[in-house]
């Protein structure tokens, strides 16, 4: 097979290219007018690698499980998912939880999917198996998670694990929020209803975030173990990153569309649908986070897809609400739109480009798998994503893949509309459609 575009997003350059796919892989890409589709000016980039996404099952499949996930991963030019330890149960900490990981999925998944296993206390003796089972690194989180099943780790539970995870050369993402300062200002359910969102974002204030970050750069530095900052929120956290960056520390990180997109100030109260964790900040913190993508203190876009059923979302009451937003679907239009919808000088080819580094290759290298996903190189899997960059779409929550609906998203306005999805040379998504289905590998 031959794909061609106008419009082909190559390492080096956006250009019109020729593809050729052989047995899932690309072998060659010249100028050969002899193609099998041409794609006229459309787009056509390597296929998004989405390292931060919560699929849930087993345990908690009605929250979001194998099938719809990728389903959605699929409709959003997304060709590979990284799936995080926590929210199933059992959660990710053992061989045996990872094993029933890959049960649930094996035969159930549209688009490549891997996994990273999860650092709580006292599972250290664990984690050379699940490296050698497959884990593509490790997940922690520095306050409670939300769910019994995977408790947070403090610095003495991280100078046992991290040394292993030096010697296996794999990463430690972290999610870094400092708990003795949420524990100070958090919302308690006991508390009265609380409908204002300025409330709401107080009780996980930035300084929460610098303080749970600059202890991962101390102990970054002891061990030499590969951090990676997940969902970063705030212009202070990317200070201290940058900092670090300066100083040889061995720390990436990433943000996620819904803090480039939306802002504080822009959230009504009672509009659950907002809530995450970090929260959303006020705009003058979106703006720090398109500056530090672009200077390349924060590495890369994942989502943090993480879903909950409407009755845990909903109700207008951010005391209560599951904190989380499911946007795999959405990513790319969002972000594309985030670019070409703010910046006059902004060019689909310049966009497009950005992109794939931020949304493709930089998410493949953290998960370990540069070598054949993230780019439109010969040797590479021919995962690619198809999209149009001039297309406006209005987002309708019935639409969308994911199992539920709830969406910040709902009625907004987004530039960029995805075409088609190839996994491995195989088209799995066509003009709004699944078109191959269970055409996914575990890795």
């Amino acid at each position: 097979m031959i794909l061609r575009s106008s419009r082909v997003v190559l390492p080096d350059a956006v250009r019109p290219a020729s593809i050729h796919i052989d047995q899932g892989r690309i072998v060659r890409i010249d100028d050969d007018p002899q193609v099998t589709l041409d794609a006229g000016w459309l787009v056509i980039a390597p296929g998004i690698v989405d390292t931060h996404v919560h699929v849930n099952e087993p345990g908690r499949t009605d929250w979001e499980g194998f099938d719809t996930v990728t389903r959605a991963a699929a409709a959003g030019g997304v060709t590979t998912i990284v799936d995080m330890p926590l929210n199933a149960i059992p959660a990710t900490t053992t061989v045996e939880a990872l094993e029933a990981k890959r049960t649930a999925a094996r035969g159930n998944v549209h688009v490549d999917v891997g996994f990273w296993g999860g650092v709580v206390p006292g599972n250290a003796g664990e984690l050379d198996g699940l490296v050698d089972a497959g884990a593509r690194g490790f997940k922690c989180f520095l306050t409670p998670s939300g769910v019994d099943e995977f408790p947070h780790v403090d610095a003495a539970d991280l100078r046992e694990a991290m040394p292993i995870l030096r010697r296996r050369e794999v990463p430690l993402l972290v999610h870094a929020e400092d708990p003795g300062t949420i524990a100070d200002c958090g919302l308690r359910i006991g508390d009265s209803r609380v409908a204002d969102y300025k409330s709401y974002a107080a009780t996980r204030p930035a300084v929460a975030e610098v303080k749970a970050i600059e202890l991962m750069v101390r102990l970054a530095r002891e061990f030499g173990t590969r951090v990676h900052i997940v969902h970063v929120s705030s212009a202070e956290a990317v200070r201290v990153i940058a900092a670090a960056k300066t100083d040889g520390v061995p720390i990436t990180s990433e943000t996620c569309p819904h803090y480039l997109t939306f802002a504080a100030e822009e959230i009504p109260d009672g509009a659950t649908e907002f809530k995450c964790a970090p929260p959303i900040r006020e705009s003058h913190h979106r703006a720090a986070l398109w500056w530090a993508l672009a200077d390349g203190t924060l590495d890369l876009i994942a989502t943090d897809h993480s879903p909950a059923p409407p009755s845990m979302k909903s109700g207008g009451d951010f005391a209560r609400a599951w904190g989380g937003i499911a946007s795999l679907e959405l990513s790319l239009p969002a972000c594309a739109d985030g670019i070409l919808g703010t910046q006059s000088n902004a060019t689909v080819e310049k966009t497009a480009q950005l992109l794939a580094g931020w949304m493709s290759f930089a998410p493949a290298r953290l998960a370990g798998l540069d070598a054949r996903k993230g780019r439109i190189a010969t040797g590479y899997d021919a995962d690619l994503v198809i999209w149009d960059a001039e297309a406006e779409t209005t987002v309708d929550p019935a639409r969308l893949q994911q199992r539920h609906k709830v969406t910040p998203y709902a009625g907004r306005a987004l530039r960029g509309r995805v075409k088609a999805t190839f996994v491995r040379g195989t088209c799995v998504w066509n003009d709004g459609a699944l078109a191959a289905a269970r055409s996914g590998q575990l890795l």
